[in-house]
């Protein structure tokens, strides 16, 4: 017979271990000496407080449920119990027991923890539709827009609260975007219903200014022309497409009518002569108004002078390209600066714009915290592979931006 402080092999080849409650079978052996049998259960025992020590650093040291930790002690608990191995198996037995302890204290943690995690998610998500509330009445098209939907990446990231309370709460959020979305568009639609009357309205212009291009009652449909003109800034700005196509009728056909004007005038040169000598200096005050850098007091400043230009007569013909096309290069310029500014505070065009460079910048945003969060869990390689496509984003994002600026943005 062998034996040690925790156990014994009896001559039949029994295998005993002490405990606290007396001597329990182990298990029989048969193929070797009693020692060999011992060092077995002993093995067995050792195997045991192995995994205990791996589950006791698991619970301390990672977010192993409460449940897979109790799954656990459970089965190492089942094996001590059974007794199948040497050793001292009630020092195993309390060292499970305050595992339950500390398995049962973290879950409480974890329920108050998570209660604070809701309160805090639900005042969150009031806060948010509250916000989405007030936005929904904005007329700030473009930041509300932008605002509204950055609110909806917030949302994204918080934890859900019970299905009642999440649906209630995402119904107001959900009913706040949809009206302001109605609005924006109605809004929008109201826009291009003025343009569309700017265009008919114009329509009619470049038809009366085609049917005066060939009059000869100079004085008088020279007048209309310039009355024709002060209507056309009054009635706004059609679309695009059909201004630029609108405009050059318009100006083609006075064009056709004061050049007419100019070649039966054009034997008044002694008149002309000095016509020319005072649009000479006309043109040179105006060309004093480019580069144009105050383009309300450039167009009040052009206007005043091609009001005095017109009202000066022609200037021999010869000369005539010249003077005028120094007047025209004036007008082009303020007219290509008022079409920068139309462009830049083009609703449309900004709110798109600025609707990408909010998308790319809340990707970019997300990407540095799943970054950082990567760092911080020691996942280099994940980290890298995000930073890569991070490169990626931030390089759109700065496209972005840079058209954003064009608009002034």
């Amino acid at each position: 017979m062998s034996s040690d402080p925790w156990g014994r092999v009896d001559e039949t080849g029994t295998v005993y271990v002490r405990t606290s409650e007396g001597e329990q079978v182990v298990g029989s052996w048969q193929a070797g000496t009693p020692e060999e049998a011992l060092a077995y259960f002993e093995r067995k025992y050792e195997g045991l407080v192995v995994e205990i020590g791996l589950l006791e650093r698991r619970v301390r040291t990672t977010d192993l449920s409460a449940k897979d930790a109790q799954t656990a002690i459970d089965h190492l608990r089942t094996q001590v119990d059974e007794h199948h191995a040497v050793g001292d198996l009630g020092a195993l037995r309390v060292r499970l027991d305050k595992l339950v302890a500390t398995v049962d204290s973290r879950r409480e943690e974890r329920k108050v923890q998570k209660a604070k995690q809701t309160d805090e998610a639900r005042a969150a998500k009031d806060a948010l539709v509250t916000e989405a509330e007030q936005l929904a009445q904005s007329d700030q098209w473009r930041s509300a827009g932008e605002r509204l939907r950055a609110l909806v990446d917030i949302w994204k990231g918080l934890p859900r609260l019970d299905r009642k309370s999440d649906d209630e709460l995402w119904h107001r959020f959900s009913h706040a975007r949809s009206a302001f979305s109605k609005r924006r568009k109605a809004h929008f639609a109201a826009l291009d219903a003025q343009r569309e009357e700017a265009r008919k309205a114009k329509e009619k212009l470049v038809a009366e200014a085609e049917s005066l291009s060939k009059s000869t009652d100079w004085g008088p449909t020279a007048a209309r022309y310039r009355e024709l003109m002060d209507s056309w800034k009054a009635a706004g700005r059609a679309q695009r497409e059909s201004e630029d196509d609108l405009w050059n009728r318009f100006r083609g056909a006075q064009d056709v009518f004061f050049a007419a004007r100019g070649e039966v005038f054009a034997e008044r040169d002694a008149e002309q002569v000095e016509n020319l000598k005072l649009k000479e200096e006309l043109a040179e005050e105006a060309e004093k108004l480019v580069p144009v850098t105050d383009l309300k007091a450039a167009r009040a400043a052009f206007r005043s002078v091609n009001e005095r230009w017109e009202a000066i007569g022609h200037v021999p013909r010869d000369a005539r390209p010249k003077v005028e096309g120094r007047m025209h290069a004036v007008e082009r310029a303020i007219q290509e600066a008022e079409d920068g500014e139309w462009r830049r505070t083009n609703p449309e065009a900004r709110a798109r714009a600025a609707g990408l460079t909010g998308q790319l910048q809340a990707a970019v945003d997300k990407l540095r915290g799943e970054i950082d969060s990567a760092r911080a869990a020691g996942n280099n390689a994940k980290a890298d592979k995000l930073s890569r496509e991070l490169e990626g984003r931030q390089a759109l994002l700065d496209q972005a931006l840079k058209g954003l600026e064009e608009f002034g943005g």
